[in-house]
């Protein structure tokens, strides 16, 4: 008996100290790469900035909205050139895409009109719902140019003027839904005289 307590002993000794060891890697590692990490999100954000803003040289304020009946904060990405207010990136999300959720970069123009989209984050189905990244796709070409108070964001399906991806109208429609709560983050900002804040 002594023998069998003495190998349970060491054999849990061994484990705590695996445990400890494998915690103290994890704790190094983290803190290693915790803002290498942060620093590359700020720089694809940047360049979504950039994207969506085409010829935009300036500086940018920053406001967070909260919609009625969203879980979450868009980010408006107030841009100003000469003191006048050139547009706006907003950083947008939906929870209704295939996959759950995904997030995008929305540029307006000072009125409204979508400049440019990027995605910044989707795990869409591979070669179906990934389309709706202009890399892969010509979907969101579509928006381009339009304002969503006078272009209805709804897929054709569902009485829309969106021409949906084929086989993947879910992720069409959560596409659409990213940029419309983009755009009254955008116009509740700005028709409330607050983006200067």
């Amino acid at each position: 008996m002594g023998k069998k307590e003495s190998s349970l002993k060491q054999l849990v000794l061994s484990l705590t100290l695996i445990t400890c060891i494998a915690a103290i890697a994890l704790t190094v590692i983290y803190s290693m790469t915790k803002v290498p990490i942060a620093l590359s999100q700020q720089k694809k954000k940047t360049d979504a900035i950039s994207l969506v803003l085409k010829g935009f040289k300036g500086e940018t304020k920053e406001t967070k909205v909260l919609l009625d009946g969203d879980k979450d904060s868009v980010i408006i990405y107030f841009a100003y050139q000469n003191d006048s207010l050139f547009g706006a990136a907003v950083e947008t999300y939906t929870d209704k895409a295939f996959d759950g959720t995904f997030s995008i970069m929305v540029g307006f123009d000072a009125v409204g009109n979508i400049i440019e989209t990027e995605v910044l984050q989707a795990n869409e189905t591979p070669g179906l719902g990934d389309k709706i990244d202009k890399k892969k796709s010509d979907f969101p070409l579509q928006f381009k140019g339009k304002n969503p108070k006078d272009f209805n964001l709804l897929v054709k399906k569902d009485g829309g003027e969106v021409d949906a991806i084929t086989a993947a109208t879910i992720s069409s429609r959560a596409f659409c839904d990213a940029i419309q709560r983009a755009s009254n983050a955008f116009l509740k900002i700005k028709e409330n005289g607050n983006e200067q804040n």
